[in-house]
């Protein structure tokens, strides 16, 4: 069948997702989701909302979410960004401050929808390797270039930088624009909010996906200069105002409330994800240093694919990478307690 307008279609290839499954028998440990529910207090928000309110549109600027955020950062609103998940936060990025005809650098292993972007806004790129260590070396980023973005800690590796290395980063690069993407810095790392005030080319995004148990509501944010966010308002309100939800406002702003519950979730799998290098290593495993929800772990003998093969086999699912350097590695999201304990108990009968 003639097809004349195929040649007119847009071909990019897209990021790949963590594997999902409606088996609820399934222990998930491939997509960097948190093992425990939100916050109460999201639950109580959620049970008591008044849906005739959904037949309004909600506040464009989510200004009871920022609120919140400004509270709990000690921030100024004008210096914070509401957007649907970091994804779409980080896509808005792209488009508000990597628009120059210089390439942009980041790391060769780090989170996949970066290139994906590239190719989707038509952004020049750079991949600095990671040393032999899966380090990030600052001195790489000195080169010139349309923008840095990094994340701390990184994906896949788990590695996290001190504040010290991202000021080197900042310094730099001060003619151009320096995202540090901290998804999963409330894991133990030291977010680099403190440095916002000193350097005006700096932006941080985060999420509520990981740390605060609301992947499945998309809530991100960024914070910058309130010069940086009008940018990024301007953008985001050129091709649709209201990029979250009301349900999602209330239940997001909710949980900023209960910080007890977040440091003590957090705390839970902080105190496993050592127990799990601990365990890995026990097993014949070499696992990266890791301040994330996850381990990026090799086994000395067996190949990462048949023991990714042989655990979905059982129910388990962790991540697999068929990229170079990291091929004969697996990403384990850490879960509960039980749930760790299961995948250990299938990885030494397996090895």
């Amino acid at each position: 069948m003639c097809k004349p307008w195929s040649d007119k279609l847009r071909k990019i290839q897209p990021y790949v997702a963590g594997e999902q499954s409606k088996n609820p028998n399934v222990i998930k440990l491939n997509a960097n989701e948190n093992p425990y529910p939100p916050s109460p207090k999201v639950k109580e928000v959620l049970s008591n909302f008044n849906t005739d309110n959904l037949r309004k549109y909600p506040a464009s600027d989510a200004s009871e979410l920022r609120t919140a955020l400004a509270k709990a950062y000690n921030l100024d609103t004008s210096q914070i960004f509401m957007g649907n998940g970091s994804d779409d936060v980080l896509a808005l990025c792209f488009q508000a401050f990597f628009c120059s005809d210089k390439p942009i650098l980041f790391p060769d292993l780090t989170y996949s929808f970066y290139p994906v972007w590239c190719s989707l806004f038509k952004t020049p790129y750079k991949n600095i390797p990671l040393d032999e260590n899966f380090r990030i070396n600052p001195d790489d980023y000195k080169e010139e270039n349309g923008g840095v973005i990094l994340p701390n800690p990184n994906a896949p590796t788990g590695i996290y930088e001190n504040l010290d290395f991202i000021e080197k980063i900042l310094n730099n690069n001060t003619d151009s624009i320096v995202i540090i993407d901290e998804a999963y810095i409330d894991f133990g790392g030291q977010s680099a909010i403190s440095l916002l005030d000193k350097y005006q080319n700096l932006v941080i995004v985060q999420t509520m996906s990981k740390s605060r148990s609301l992947a499945g509501l998309r809530v991100g944010y960024a914070f910058a200069s309130a010069e940086l966010i009008s940018v990024l308002d301007a953008v985001k309100n050129s091709y649709n105002s209201y990029t979250m939800d009301s349900v999602t406002i209330s239940a997001a702003a909710a949980s900023l409330n209960d910080d007890k519950y977040f440091k003590d979730t957090c705390n839970k799998i902080i105190n496993t994800r050592q127990k799990t290098i601990k365990a890995l290593e026990t097993l014949g495993f070499d696992v990266v240093p890791s301040m994330a929800n996850f381990v990026l772990a090799t086994h000395k003998s067996v190949k990462a694919i048949n023991i990714f093969e042989q655990l979905k086999k059982q129910n388990i699912f962790v991540r697999y990478f068929k990229i170079p350097r990291i091929d004969n590695y697996l990403r384990i999201t850490i879960g509960t307690d039980d749930e760790m304990y299961k995948l250990f108990y299938a990885l030494k009968k397996l090895l």
